[in-house]
């Protein structure tokens, strides 16, 4: 699936990404997964819709959904390199994943983001309306960020 508009398109097609920068960016410039090592990156592209973000075939952003195609979808690894940030491309590689038909048929579509809480909030996303039914399951020794990254241990 391609979704082009004037220079920049986005692609769900996993030949096109430039893994490196994927990689170099979620390991060195991401607050979410500092220090990730390339294997765990090649294992969640390959387990994923991958979306490419290209200006004029060069990759410029990165997105990447898990689901069933049916009933769920996470979303995760959204990013815009930043010499390209403020003019919009955020938007529009949210909108191709979105649109994507497995992720627009999904029932229930999550995400998390410490920062971007605006421009999700334009598609209808919204902090948890019952909190409390949703947990998390942390596996201690097998995450892959960095020390900065990770909450400190008991």
């Amino acid at each position: 699936m391609t979704q082009s508009t004037d220079a920049f398109e986005v692609s769900s097609d996993p030949a096109r990404l430039d893994r490196d920068l994927v990689h170099g960016f979620l390991s060195r410039e991401s607050y979410w997964a500092l220090g990730i090592t390339r294997e765990t990156v090649e294992r969640a592209i390959d387990g994923s819709i991958a979306f490419g973000l290209y200006e004029n075939g060069v990759q410029v952003g990165f997105a990447r959904a898990v689901t069933d195609g049916v009933t769920f979808a996470w979303i995760a690894d959204v990013f815009v390199v930043g010499s390209h940030r403020r003019r919009g491309l955020g938007r529009r590689l949210v909108e191709a994943v979105l649109d994507h038909p497995e992720i627009r048929g999904s029932r229930n579509v999550l995400l998390a983001t410490a920062d971007a809480h605006g421009l999700y909030a334009r598609y209808g996303f919204a902090p948890l309306a019952q909190p409390d039914r949703y947990l998390n399951l942390r596996q201690p020794g097998r995450e892959p960020f960095g020390p900065a990254a990770r909450p400190p241990e008991a």
